[in-house]
C-alpha cells in the first residue's frame, strides 16, 4: 500500500492521506519515496552539525573528519539493515532481498553499533582522539533519529498497539486503526535529548562526557517506547530493542562515572603534585630576596605548563 490514510481525531485532524512515494518516474520504473527523502535530510543535517563541532569545538582536523565520515555513513546503512535482516520473522530468500533497502528495512541500533565500531577502528588507525569524535558525533546522530522517524509516519508504521488508546487526545488513526504513534514519542523523545545535551555539550566538563549521556538518554527512551511497538523485532521471545536499549541506558551511566572519576582522579594528582612543589619552595631556608622570588614565580610558571601538558596527555590516552 503506497497511500495511507491517517487522523487524529482528538485534536481534531481528520482523515487525510499520505502517498508513501514522492516522486515517480518513467512510468513508475524509478520511484522516490519520501522515507528515503527524510532520511537524506538527517543525514545532512547531522553531518553539518558533526564536522562544525568536530572542528570547531574539538579542534579535530576536518579532512580527518570527512574522510571517517566517507567511511561511516555507509558502513552504518550496511549495519543498519544486516540487524533487520537477521531478525526479522520474513526470511529474505535473494542476495536482492538482503540488500533491498528501498522496500524498507532498518534496525537504527544496527547503525549505532556499525557505526561505532568503525569509528573506533578509524579513530586507532589515525590516532585521533576517539572520545572527542563520539562526543559531536552523538548529538548529530539524535539529529537524524529526529528526522527520519517522519519517514516512518509517512509509510504509516512504526506504530504501536491499539488497546487502551481510545481516549487519548493524541491518538493516531492509521488505515482506520487507533494506535499509540510510537514514531512520534521517539522523535519528541529525541528532541528534547537534543536540546537538552546541545546545551550540555556547550560546558562539558570531559572528553566522552556526551556521548555517555546521549546511550544512556536514548537507550532510556527507546526501550520504554519499544513496549509499545507492534513491529518490534525479537530474538526468541525478547523484544531486541528493548534489551538493547536498557544494555545502552546502563553502560551510558556506568561509562559517565568511569570518566568523571577519572578525570577528578588527574585533577586531585595535579593539585597534590602543585601543593608538594610549593611547599618545597616555602620550605626552602634561602632568606626573602630577589632570588626566592624569583624560584617562587618559576616554579607557578611550570606548575601552569604541567597543567597544559598533563591535558595534553590526557587527550593523548582518550586516543
Amino acid at each position: 500500500m503506497d497511500i495511507n490514510t491517517i487522523s487524529f481525531p482528538g485534536l481534531g485532524i481528520g482523515d487525510f492521506k499520505l502517498n508513501e512515494v514522492a516522486l515517480s518516474l518513467f512510468d513508475g520504473a524509478l520511484t522516490i519515496r519520501w522515507y528515503a527523502i527524510f532520511i537524506c535530510i538527517g543525514i545532512v543535517l547531522a553531518y553539518w552539525y558533526f564536522l562544525r563541532h568536530a572542528t570547531k569545538h574539538e579542534g579535530l582536523s576536518e579532512d580527518t573528519m570527512i574522510n571517517l565520515v566517507l567511511f561511516l555513513i555507509p558502513i552504518a546503512v550496511i549495519g543498519a539493515r544486516l540487524l533487520y535482516v537477521l531478525t526479522d520473522d520474513v526470511k529474505q530468500e535473494t542476495f536482492l532481498d538482503v540488500i533491498a533497502v528501498w522496500q524498507g528495512g532498518l534496525a537504527i541500533y544496527g547503525a549505532i553499533i556499525f557505526g561505532l565500531l568503525t569509528a573506533l577502528i578509524f579513530c586507532a588507525i589515525t590516532k585521533t582522539n576517539i572520545l572527542k569524535v563520539l562526543d559531536s558525533l552523538a548529538p548529530a546522530v539524535m539529529i537524524g533519529q529526529i528526522i527520519g522517524r517522519w519517514g516512518n509516519f509517512v509509510n504509516g508504521e512504526a506504530y504501536g498497539y491499539s488497546e487502551g488508546v481510545e481516549n487519548l487526545p493524541w491518538r493516531m488513526i492509521v488505515n482506520g486503526t487507533a494506535t499509540h504513534p510510537t514514531f512520534l514519542y521517539e522523535s519528541l523523545w529525541n528532541l528534547i535529548g537534543f536540546l537538552i545535551i546541545n546545551r550540555i555539550y556547550k560546558s562539558k566538563k570531559f572528553n566522552g562526557q556526551i556521548f555517555a549521556l546521549y546511550i544512556a538518554w536514548y537507550g532510556f527512551g527507546r526501550a520504554w517506547i519499544e513496549f509499545l511497538r507492534t513491529d518490534s523485532l525479537y530474538v526468541g521471545s525478547l523484544k531486541l530493542m528493548v534489551v538493547l536499549g536498557f544494555t545502552c541506558f546502563a553502560a551510558g551511566i556506568i561509562l559517565y562515572i568511569i570518566l568523571n572519576a577519572r578525570k577528578h582522579k588527574d585533577e586531585s594528582e595535579l593539585d597534590e603534585y602543585i601543593k608538594t612543589r610549593h611547599e618545597a619552595v616555602s620550605a626552602d631556608n634561602t632568606p626573602i630576596n630577589e632570588t626566592s622570588s624569583d624560584a617562587a614565580d618559576e616554579a607557578t610558571e611550570q606548575d601552569n605548563t604541567i597543567k597544559t601538558d598533563i591535558g595534553d596527555i590526557n587527550d593523548s590516552n582518550n586516543n
